[in-house]
């Protein structure tokens, strides 16, 4: 071991400090001493000891403890190097790391800064085997519930394999052997750094496509390894692996190693094969055998039918014998029908026999139409003979009592019924003349225009300028003069009424002229006679 002196990272020419032989430095300078001391001595190391306080930082970095019985040490693995790692630690995972020694000047510790991290023996693996068994099963990720039946016959089987290895071509031949089928292939490294998060993956990707889409969607899945030692199937028994293959909804057949490795992917699988070909063999049938199966079936149901029929018929033969013949059976109903017909045929002709004769002891107790005829005519004649006696006596009643008035009687019982008709006769014609007289036209808002004379003013043309004109209107008569002739053209005068015109009374008695009516200022034309 190379030992490096610290005076030899000084100037020696520095001056001792006073009351002293020896160099003043800062502690800056001193941690740098040191931590090239620890670089220089000690190179690359691998170092094994219990993991503690994992703390994987949100910048990337990892931080942790290693530690025995004796010490501890802090350890660091950079961003880079943290995604080179094979293994996720853990607290308690007994671990080998190979790095170089260094220290961090901050908080004047030493520590070791990790390149690789590995498992410390078989023995620490199956202990980290076992307790991630124990969680995951805690979760209820191997649950025999979950399970799903695997298709009869898939279509489309999805394989998630290495493309390099002898695994798929093993499966193909195998498939090509018993039943071919379409196949698709995720290529995947099956060992390594990354291959487990690659493995989920492709699991997830092929239960992320459409069914019925471009690209197929597999009906079964067959996740597939050759065999290695434990370290080298690890990345399957890594928890990503195994969550994608529990939660996958293809059923998924897991085929890791040989028949004697198990990993945890094989408890969260729909089902184990414990070879990538037995795999293929659980994947489809025997088309062969299928076929065999389909003509032994096809064979037998054809002598299951005939067997069927054969005792069909022995059946229906047997009941047969017991069964009267046709013939014999018809005998019979024919010989009733014949019974029945002749009972019939001769109930049928005493029926109508008896209805003949119920029908001659009715008919002659009826009188014939000719005696009921005679005598209405004669109930009739009597009755005609009754009628003109009394109207003649009636008519002699009358006679009688009229030529017993005296001549003063009878003529004022004449005259009385002539005053009555006359005065039905006067009401009839007033009422009709009081519908057609002009005043109830000058109800409806007309007016009855006159002259000097009290004559009616039938035209416009009638009058002339300065004319003095009385109008009469239903509640009276007003004084009006005319402002300008009418005119030869017929246009109606515009009277104006006089400023001192007075309400003259209703007239009492009709005028002896038909009087004709005329609209004070109407826009139409002059009006003739409305009677």
């Amino acid at each position: 071991m190379r030992i490096v002196m610290a005076d030899q990272f000084f100037d020696s020419s520095e001056k001792p400090a006073p009351g002293g032989n020896l160099v003043e430095l800062s502690v800056g300078e001193i941690s740098q001493a040191i931590k090239q001391t620890l670089e220089g001595a000690f190179g690359r190391v691998r170092v094994r000891g219990e993991v503690g306080r994992p703390n994987y930082h949100g910048s990337g970095h990892l931080y942790f403890t290693l530690k025995d019985a004796d010490a501890a040490m802090d350890a660091v693995a950079w961003r880079g190097t943290v995604g080179k790692l094979s293994l996720k630690l853990e607290e308690g995972m007994e671990v080998i790391a190979t790095g170089r020694i260094s220290s961090y000047p901050k908080s004047s510790r030493y520590q070791i800064v990790v390149e690789t991290i590995e498992l410390a023996g078989k023995g620490a693996l199956l202990k980290l085997l076992e307790d991630r068994r124990k969680k995951l099963a805690a979760e209820g990720l191997f649950d025999a519930d979950r399970k799903r039946d695997l298709p009869f016959l898939p279509d489309v089987i999805g394989v998630v394999t290495s493309p390099t290895g002898a695994v798929i071509r093993d499966i193909l031949h195998r498939l090509d052997d018993r039943f071919p089928r379409h196949v698709m292939m995720w290529p995947v490294p099956v060992q390594g750094d990354g291959a487990a998060a690659k493995i989920a993956t492709a699991i997830n990707g092929f239960n992320a496509l459409e069914p019925g889409g471009k690209v197929p969607r597999p009906d079964v899945l067959i996740v597939a390894r050759g065999g290695g030692s434990l370290e080298d199937l690890w990345q399957f028994n890594e928890e990503v692996v195994v969550r994608a293959a529990a939660e996958s909804d293809i059923p998924l057949i897991s085929a890791v190693g040989h028949e004697t490795d198990t990993t945890l992917i094989d408890y969260a699988s729909d089902r184990r094969a414990p070879t990538p070909t037995a795999a293929a063999e659980m994947a489809v049938p025997v088309r062969v055998e299928l076929l065999a199966q389909v003509i032994d079936d096809e064979r037998r149901m054809i002598a299951a039918s005939g067997r069927l029929l054969e005792d069909r018929r022995t059946r229906i033969e047997g009941l047969a014998r017991g069964l009267p013949r046709p013939v014999e059976l018809l005998e019979g109903a024919m010989q009733s029908l014949d019974n029945q017909t002749e009972r019939l045929a001769n109930g049928m002709s005493g029926q109508i026999e008896r209805a003949g004769a119920r029908l001659a002891t009715a008919t002659a107790s009826l009188p014939h139409p000719r005696e009921q005829i005679e005598k209405a005519a004669t109930k009739l004649a009597h009755a005609d003979g009754g009628l003109i006696s009394g109207l003649r006596g009636l008519v002699r009643d009358r006679t009688a009592r009229f030529e017993g008035l005296s001549p003063i009687e009878r003529m004022t019982g004449g005259v009385t019924r002539s005053i009555a008709n006359a005065d039905a006769a006067l009401k009839s014609s007033g009422q009709l003349l009081n519908s057609l007289s002009y005043e109830r036209v000058l109800d409806r808002g007309f007016a009855l225009v006159r002259d000097a004379d009290g004559q009616p003013v039938m035209q416009a043309a009638a009058t002339s300028a300065g004319e003095t004109v009385s109008i009469h209107f239903s509640d009276g008569d007003v004084g009006a003069s005319i402002l300008d002739d009418g005119g030869a053209g017929g246009q109606k005068a515009k009277p104006k009424v006089a400023a001192k015109a007075e309400k003259a009374p209703k007239a009492a008695s009709k005028p002896a002229a038909k009087p004709a009516t005329k609209s004070v200022g109407s826009p139409a034309a002059g009006q003739g006679s409305l009677f």
